[in-house]
């Protein structure tokens, strides 16, 4: 019974996050994913300067450094397995600028809920689950990935990390934080507003506890519009900056 109450909760839920696009007269999904040639086109700069928050191992990080080989990528990472990874893949690269921190909505230290698991035995120890936020609806609906420990790590607001750093307009940001979305973006106003575009992931079902939909990013963000949406991820852009 009270299975089929959450399941009636959210399909509800995934209606009204339907209606509520609608209305917003967001785009349609578009069936593939942005790619660096596409971010390479849109950001339209010899060197622009990207953050990649939850870089993970940097597999995309590569990818992106094809397409700008002009651009200074600061990665943010804060498990260290994909580190470790990372290190091995593009630690001699000048180009790349690697933060072993999350990034959220306050500064200190955090409990952070590490994934592992095997998909297919391909991946023996996922690590690109973990998230500063609880899972929640993941755990049923990816069942192979577990959350079986917390760790404690280092957390910086994305305004103090610029500020820190002296870092000013930013070209791109793009996003892969596991729920925590609207954490970065509490913590990063200042930022965020001298951005030109962003790339998040984002989720209608609340994979991790208090995971924003599209929508509810959407209203902290009231510079941002949407250039285009994907599979899980959504392309916006700072109306503000010409």
């Amino acid at each position: 019974m009270m299975n089929s109450a959450r399941q009636f909760r959210r399909r509800f839920r995934r209606v009204a996050n339907w209606l509520t696009d609608r209305v917003r007269g967001l785009p349609a999904v578009q069936p593939h994913d942005l790619t660096p040639d596409r971010i390479a086109a849109i950001v339209a700069r010899e060197r622009p300067l990207i953050l990649e928050i939850g870089c993970n191992d940097g597999q995309d990080t590569v990818r992106l450094l094809e397409a700008m080989p002009g651009a200074t990528i600061h990665c943010f990472e804060p498990d260290p397995r994909p580190i470790a990874r990372f290190k091995k893949r593009l630690g001699g690269d000048q180009r790349v600028h690697l933060h072993s921190i999350a990034v959220g909505g306050l500064n200190g230290e955090f409990d952070f809920h590490t994934s592992g698991g095997s998909k297919q035995g391909k991946h023996q120890d996922w690590d690109l689950s973990g998230s500063l936020r609880k899972p929640k609806e993941h755990l049923e609906r990816h069942p192979w990935v577990t959350f079986d420990s917390v760790t404690r790590v280092p957390c910086m607001r994305l305004d103090d990390w610029c500020l820190a750093n002296a870092v000013g307009s930013i070209d791109f940001i793009w996003m892969d934080t596991q729920g925590a979305e609207a954490d970065v973006i509490a913590g990063g106003t200042r930022a965020l507003a001298t951005t030109r575009f962003i790339y998040t992931e984002y989720s209608n079902d609340e994979l991790y506890d208090g995971q924003r939909p599209l929508h509810g990013l959407l209203e902290i963000l009231p510079d941002f519009e949407v250039v285009s949406r994907y599979p899980g991820d959504v392309l916006l852009k700072n109306r503000r900056i010409g």
